[in-house]
């Protein structure tokens, strides 16, 4: 064990690197991930050798992503991952098959490698960094998008499948001769561990966080949850099986237990902590000299191994996933990187004689750089898809032609707020026209029955006209947008000045704005404040008629409040106008003094 100094030493290294390199690289838009490689690259043995045995740390940063697999677990549940089936063992399984193969026959044929080298270099490098692409996706929310649960579920595959690869490298390597019974030992123990995981996980950590619950001290929580999942590690480990795949395993037990949220806002601290501590690690385990020795080999081969992932991701999101192109291209940007595991079986690759330290090296270098130039592909591949323009949706005909008869009541916008007046008004078997500038809202009210909803821009004087506002007695401004509320209710107050127009407002400047115009305004959060007051009073200790008369003096004060403001308002703005027209007079009289000067020096 290091001494106590040397420990204090490597923490204060480790967490100086991630304070100023992980901002930094936010800031450049690169991402987090991309902070900590290079925190690693800097204070690893390559640049300036603060951390001299990369190693020494290896085993506590794969906690990082031991800690991600378990709240990955958590989030999921058996009934969900029954359903995500098809694309965690169908299209999962493709992409594995599929890029190791590409990749294990340009090994072969393109490098002169030997087929069992040639076979692991293949599946090795067609996994994908879990703990990176997770970030990834995380870090710019697209986990729920279509190409994230894809990613997620190859992911999780992958995952899955480190563990027979990891077994069949020694096989590869020839070392199966007299070692029958070790392989059955070695399956039976991974059986028996993965049976007490589950027996464990279905019927003892619930009686056991429940005792610790009653206690109702935090930090025995905090270390019963890190219990479990360092525990199961350790186990998964003893077994020869990968201590991430048994973490992913208890989380899943654990998804459907009623203490899921605690255990997930317990691990959450540490799981970030320590995956950043993994990125550090591998960015220090990067031979950075390599690269300056052989550049082009280095760098070659990192463009080779995205090159070839990357187009074979998009094809297998395209025809497996269902993707579209935009989707798909996206999906391949996130996992044409190599993995962590990758490293775990060129490791063993090595041991076992099937790669000599060189080609371990130049093998770890590509990884790391492969992940290094994910970030950059991210945000270049962000900007592309932003760049072009989605086409415009086609609105059918007959949301377009509005068909109203004398309506009493005209709504511009079908929102939250539009859709409840709607509802009301429908109810009461009152005549009402809504306009609405969104296709999706028009199709939303409509699936409900036959209800008056059209598109139509309520700025424009023709479709007012369409919808026979002239015979209406009141209009209704619901949108959510103060700007297109104000200018709406200008419109409809010039155009209509006989109707009684009701303004949806944000806040009291949005109030006093609206009442210049003409409309009375409703503020949108100030009636669902008052009754939820009202309720509050009530719950402690005060009778219905002693809330409701705090309610209405409070009503009544801030009425009279809003009043004085407005009218403080209204002299500001006279104030402003009377300003204006003295500034502008002055500026008329000195122009006419200059052109009286100019005209006299001219005589």
């Amino acid at each position: 064990m290091p001494e106590q100094g040397n420990m204090l030493q490597v923490a204060v290294v480790f967490l100086l690197a991630a304070v100023i390199t992980v901002p930094l690289a936010k800031r450049l838009q690169l991402g987090a991930v991309l902070g900590y490689l290079l925190a690693g690259v800097i204070i690893g043995p390559s640049l300036l050798g603060l951390i001299g045995n990369p190693q020494s740390v290896a085993h506590v940063s794969e906690l990082g992503v031991v800690l991600l697999l378990f709240i990955i677990g958590l989030e999921l549940s058996p009934k969900r991952l029954w359903v995500m089936r098809k694309s965690v063992f169908g299209v999962g399984l493709a992409q594995v098959l599929l890029t190791g193969l590409v990749i294990g026959c340009v090994a072969l044929l393109g490098f002169g490698q030997p087929l069992n080298s040639a076979v692991v270099l293949g599946l090795g490098l067609a996994l994908s960094s879990t703990a990176f692409g997770l970030q990834s996706l995380a870090e710019r929310k697209e986990l729920n998008a279509p190409h994230g649960r894809l990613a997620f579920a190859i992911l999780l595959f992958q995952d899955i499948a480190a563990i027979p690869l990891i077994a069949l490298v020694p096989l590869l390597a020839g070392g199966s001769q007299g070692e029958g019974g070790d392989a059955l030992n070695h399956g039976l123990r991974v059986l028996g561990s993965i049976a007490v995981v589950v027996v464990g996980g279905r019927y003892l950590l619930r009686p056991v966080f429940r005792i610790v619950a009653r206690t109702g001290l935090p930090e025995v929580s905090t270390a019963t949850a890190l219990l479990v999942v360092i525990g199961t590690a350790w186990l998964m480990d003893l077994a020869g099986v990968s201590m991430a795949l048994g973490a992913f395993l208890a989380g899943l037990l654990l998804a459907d237990s009623e203490y899921r949220h605690e255990l997930e806002s317990q691990i959450e601290p540490f799981k970030g902590l320590l995956l950043g501590l993994f990125f550090i690690s591998v960015g220090m385990g990067a031979n950075i000299g390599l690269l300056f020795q052989a550049p082009a080999q280095v760098l070659g081969l990192t463009l080779l191994l995205v090159l070839i992932k990357l187009p074979l991701l998009i094809f297998i999101g395209r025809l497996g996933g269902g993707l579209d192109r935009r989707s798909a291209l996206r999906l391949g940007l996130v996992l044409a990187a190599g993995g962590e595991f990758a490293f775990v079986v060129f490791k063993i690759g090595r041991d076992q004689g099937l790669f000599d330290a060189g080609l371990y090296d130049l093998l770890v270098l590509t990884i790391t750089l492969s992940m290094a130039v994910t970030p950059l592909l991210l945000l270049l591949g962000r900007h592309l898809l932003k760049a072009r323009p989605l086409p415009a949706r086609e609105i059918p005909a007959e949301y377009s032609e509005i068909e109203s008869d004398a309506p009493r009541v005209v709504i511009a916008g079908m929102g939250r707020m539009g859709q409840i007046i709607a509802r009301i008004l429908r109810a009461q078997k009152v005549n009402f026209v809504a306009l609405d500038t969104a296709v999706e809202s028009v199709e939303f009210s409509r699936s409900f029955g036959h209800v008056p909803v059209f598109y139509g821009d309520p700025l424009r004087p023709e479709i007012l006209q369409a919808a026979k506002v002239e015979q209406a007695e009141y209009f209704v401004i619901a949108t959510d947008d103060p700007d297109i509320n104000i200018r709406t209710a200008e419109l409809v107050s010039r155009l209509y000045p006989h109707i009684k127009i009701i303004a949806r407002a944000r806040n009291r400047q949005h109030v006093h704005r609206l009442v210049d115009v003409g409309a009375v305004a409703v503020r949108e959060t100030y009636y669902s404040s008052l009754e939820m007051s009202r309720r509050t009073l009530m719950g402690l200790g005060l009778s219905q008629s002693q809330a409701d008369a705090r309610i209405r003096r409070f009503k009544l004060h801030d009425e009279q409040l809003l009043q004085a403001q407005h009218k403080v308002y209204d002299d500001a703005a006279k104030v402003m106008q009377s300003a204006q027209e003295a500034r502008a007079e002055l500026a008329r009289l000195f122009d006419a003094d200059r052109e009286q000067e100019e005209a006299e020096k001219a005589h």
